[in-house]
């Protein structure tokens, strides 16, 4: 008797510890992730400072449409701008800048490459958060074709912190499970 009384008290225990883990897992990693994207984002329109050559592109034949000035959009959330300006002071240098790039590859077809913009080409965006400055955000013709309308933001988690796109329009559902893949919208 009074093993089953023991036994019942385990499992009922053990149940109460799996539904408090995973309760407590889905809200602490998936809840403040969506709500801070949200509270973010810039209140006037990102600044196009530069855009490619055309003749470049036509003498070095790379093969791309450009996106007007008036239609080319990355979204630079405050959090974002804010480290790009710490970066830029770090570096001691106001043109400092994050490259963000689309490669082929991983798991679901494409994945971003972002790394310090030593230098720009002629045929790079470049774009720049409407108040923070200087917070500039480097893109190449085209990456630009399957970035435009992305939002850029910092996130800091336990595990580290680093710069995010999210809701990129031309991206399909969430991408691959570590986040670093995605699959293009047909």
């Amino acid at each position: 008797m009074a093993s089953r009384v023991l036994a019942q008290a385990f499992r009922s225990t053990c149940r109460r510890r799996a539904f408090l883990s995973l309760s407590t897992r889905a809200y602490s990693v998936s809840q403040p992730m969506r709500s801070a994207f949200a509270q973010h984002l810039p209140s006037a329109p990102t600044t196009v400072l530069s855009m490619p050559n055309p003749k470049y592109l036509e003498q070095e034949e790379i093969d791309v449409e450009l996106i007007p000035q008036d239609e080319a959009k990355v979204l630079i959330t405050d959090r974002a701008a804010e480290q790009l300006r710490t970066m830029s002071e770090r570096e001691k240098d106001p043109n400092a800048a994050l490259r963000i790039a689309v490669e082929s590859g991983g798991c679901h077809g494409y994945q971003y490459k972002m790394e310090l913009a030593k230098n720009r080409s002629e045929d790079d965006y470049v774009f720049s958060h409407p108040t923070i400055k200087p917070s500039n955000i480097v893109v190449d013709a085209v990456s630009l074709s399957l970035l435009n309308g992305s939002t850029i933001d910092f996130a800091t988690e336990l595990i580290g912190s680093s710069f995010r796109v999210s809701d990129n329009p031309h991206a399909q559902g969430n991408g691959c499970g570590c986040g670093v893949s995605w699959e293009l919208k047909i």
